[in-house]
């Protein structure tokens, strides 16, 4: 996974430049959180639960990902980027645990992945994901557009 900086476990604290609307007592974390709790925030956040090997091979694939962690040091909100480091890049996983939503966590986390993609992807890159409805406000307020008429569609390997 491509982390930007030399220290891929990097932290963010509250009230940094780069930690967007992170509140206080929440340390943001440069890199995938453990794949044990890669699993339990989506599960926990109402995303698909994944298979441990699923789990393994999306983390590993990433081009970068974020987590935030609370005082304790436990991750509670996550996301990651997958792309070609070319023009295409997708924003996936937005995560956060039920217990801690509502205080900007994963907004912080959408901000850190866009900065990281316009600080290191070519010009004329373009980003894509997938908002469900919970999300789309959240999305749309950090410049997302609907791509209407287009219509995103899936396939799943059954």
């Amino acid at each position: 996974m491509h982390r930007p900086g030399a220290d891929s476990r990097a932290l963010v604290t509250a009230g940094s430049s780069t930690s967007g609307s992170l509140a206080a007592g929440y340390r943001l974390v440069v890199g995938a959180p453990p794949l044990d709790d890669y699993l339990r925030l989506r599960r926990d956040s109402g995303l698909s639960p994944k298979t441990t090997e699923q789990g393994a091979g999306a983390v590993a694939g990433s081009w970068s990902a974020v987590h935030v962690v609370d005082a304790a040091g436990v991750p509670v909100a996550m996301g990651r980027t997958i792309g070609d480091g070319g023009w295409y890049f997708h924003i996936a996983d937005i995560a956060t645990d039920p217990g801690h939503q509502r205080r900007g966590l994963g907004r912080a986390v959408v901000e850190w992945l866009v900065a990281d993609i316009r600080s290191r992807a070519p010009e004329g890159a373009y980003v894509t994901l997938v908002g469900d409805p919970p999300g789309q406000r959240l999305y749309r307020s950090l410049g997302f557009e609907d791509v209407a008429p287009s219509l995103g569609m899936a396939l799943p390997l059954r």
